[in-house]
């Protein structure tokens, strides 16, 4: 798993070798995350699979238990996943299709929480 630290979030994704095999490469990264978790959960993230095709829509939910607990926390989680049925991700989960769309999303959510909203 690569890890880039930015000023208001961290940004995780598979490491470059994994790309190659795309079940495999969630795979890793998900169990790695998941050993890793406790090391983020005060901060906010964006996970990327950009470069992963064709990710399944099931392994998405696996993060769903992640997200309500990043939210509780008052803290953004973000996925970034390209080639997915948008309107079929629970609204617990937030995926976009670029970083771009993800940063603006942690933006967003930091000026609410710092209206109260």
């Amino acid at each position: 798993m690569e890890i880039i630290k930015k000023e208001s979030y961290h940004h995780l994704l598979p490491e470059k070798d994994d790309f190659l095999n795309s079940d495999e490469a969630f795979d890793n990264f998900y169990d790695t995350f998941k050993e890793n978790y406790a090391t983020f959960k005060n901060i906010n993230l964006i996970l990327d699979f950009s470069n992963i095709i064709n990710i399944d829509l099931n392994k998405i939910f696996l993060f769903s238990p992640i997200s309500e607990t990043q939210r509780s926390n008052n803290k953004s989680f973000v996925l970034v996943c390209k080639g997915i049925e948008f309107d079929q991700v629970p609204e617990e989960i937030v995926v976009v299709p670029t970083l771009k769309e993800a940063e603006d999303i942690i933006e967003i959510e930091d000026i609410e929480r710092d209206l109260g909203i």
